[in-house]
């Protein structure tokens, strides 16, 4: 058995060597380690203002808490990210090609650290809520990467945080699958657990244990407006008419759905139609009007690899966790957003994006094509594998200036040979079993905002002939404009 050094976050971040790569727990704010990133930023704005820029490559399992992501971008201290991010600072450096950024399907993550394809794992610095001296790490309201990094890293730091409860260890089911080819993974039902309630590490890794207090803080939704709830219920009536159809059995199928307004407000539709049966989800987080379903008895189960959830819905599962913990499954980000699972198991995926154009192709995570927003995220791994996959976005943005329908989207993160269903709040558009031109004036009807529609339509009508049929000179015309007027809007 092995006794840990007691350190401050100071002095545990005072072992990370400038050039370090590091993986740090967390997927969202959900979980993300806090005190010795903070430390870490502050030390690297001190080098960097002394003239000795502290440069580090930087691993989470998603997007993080602001002292990660914020604090050490705006330290100057990150050189190298993946493989997701939201946070406003450290995304105007990658835009500014100051970071390198790495954008990933996050089920990719784990084994590419696993296999070495990152070089050597520095650091793993992970929030829990206990480590034994044995090396059994019990992870907080996030598993993410963590177990990845705390077996890879050739050093550990351990965030010991008293503000999460113990009893999280009972959500965790922690199973890290073999290499290929041996990769085999068993679960046949959303909340089947396969794993242990604990992260395992070499308990010689560990350099330090910080004692931290501090929650997670994760930012509350947006009341939800009308166009979030015209996108659910054409979301919700769509699986209704599938379900009258047999295409889904009558007691349902797994849903997932991604982080955000549009994504919460789905889900609060789903649980708020009678005609809907009570469900479960198969998914990458559990966020805040899931917590409201499940106390409803219309979510029975979920899988997910975060809690993320805002301080008032989080402290609830807290008070109940004989309730909850018997209903929620955390797993490594690996096991949650696995394809063979998702398409074992039939899920459901609700994933918004950005644009999508008149082949079906969506993008997620570029503006105009070249300014990252956040990333791919997860929403390739459900949106390729699903049983049925619906993409959603508001018909426009910026006051209208912005049309989500586009003739080619000035980026691609899902194909058509990916995308079943597109959704805004103008309407629903099935493009299963559609050959190019019926999936264009499909999208075009249903999907587009009628002030973007005649010019859409003429867009299609003087393309040249073809089987996608596309005018090179002018399929960006309507980001064109935008870039020199601020409108996609015709003159």
């Amino acid at each position: 058995m092995h006794t840990f050094p007691q350190m401050t976050a100071d002095e545990a971040a005072a072992l990370i060597p400038p050039g370090a790569t590091i993986g740090f727990s967390g997927f969202t704010p959900a979980g993300a380690a806090k005190a010795v990133p903070r430390a870490l930023a502050a030390r690297a704005a001190g080098l960097r203002d002394a003239g000795q820029p502290m440069r580090l490559r930087v691993l989470t399992g998603a997007s993080t808490g602001a002292a990660i992501d914020d604090a050490l971008a705006e330290a100057d201290a990150i050189a190298w990210r993946a493989p997701y991010q939201s946070s406003k600072p450290l995304r105007q450096r990658i835009n500014r090609q100051e970071v390198d950024f790495v954008d990933m399907h996050l089920s990719h993550l784990p084994q590419m650290v696993d296999c070495g394809f990152f070089g050597t794992l520095d650091f793993a610095v992970v929030e829990a809520v206990d480590v034994m001296r044995d090396g059994r790490v019990f992870l907080s309201t996030s598993v993410g990467a963590s177990p990845s990094f705390l077996r890879n890293a050739e050093r550990v730091i351990v965030e010991v945080n008293r503000a999460q409860s113990h009893r999280l260890a009972e959500m965790h089911d922690i199973a890290i699958p073999p290499r290929p080819p041996h990769r085999a993974i068993t679960i046949e039902h959303a909340t089947e657990k396969i794993g242990v309630p604990y992260a395992s590490v070499d308990p010689k890794k560990i350099v330090a244990v910080v004692e931290t207090d501090e929650p997670d803080n994760v930012a509350g939704f947006s009341a939800t407006d009308q166009r979030s709830e015209r996108i659910a219920q054409h979301v919700v009536r769509f699986l209704l008419e599938e379900r009258a159809a047999g295409r889904i059995p009558p007691e349902w199928l797994p849903l997932q759905s991604g982080v955000g307004n549009i994504a919460n407000a789905v889900m609060a539709g789903l649980g708020a139609a009678d005609d809907v049966p009570p469900f479960v989800m198969y998914s990458e987080v559990f966020q805040d009007a899931l917590v409201d379903l499940m106390e409803r008895g219309r979510l029975l189960g979920a899988s997910a690899t975060s809690l993320t959830l805002s301080p008032e819905r989080l402290a609830r599962v807290y008070d109940q966790m004989d309730f909850f913990a018997q209903r929620i499954v955390l797993r490594p980000q690996e096991v949650s957003n696995n394809p063979g699972i998702v398409r074992r198991l039939g899920v459901i995926s609700i994933n918004t994006v950005l644009e999508m154009d008149l082949t079906g192709c969506a993008n997620s995570t570029h503006v105009v094509g070249t300014q990252l927003m956040n990333g791919v995220g997860g929403s390739g791994d459900f949106t390729r594998n699903a049983y049925l996959s619906l993409l959603v976005a508001p018909s426009t943005a910026k006051g209208g200036a912005i049309s989500a329908v586009v003739p080619m989207v000035s980026h691609c993160d899902h194909n058509e040979h990916s995308v079943q269903v597109l959704v805004t709040d103008e309407g629903l558009a099935d493009l299963r079993g559609l050959a190019p031109a019926a999936r264009a004036k499909a999208i075009i009807e249903n999907c587009a905002h009628p002030s973007y529609r005649d010019y859409l339509y003429r867009y299609l009508e003087q393309c040249p002939p073809g089987h996608i049929r596309q005018d090179l000179s002018k399929c960006f015309e309507m980001h064109q404009r935008f870039l020199a007027e601020g409108t996609m809007g015709p003159a």
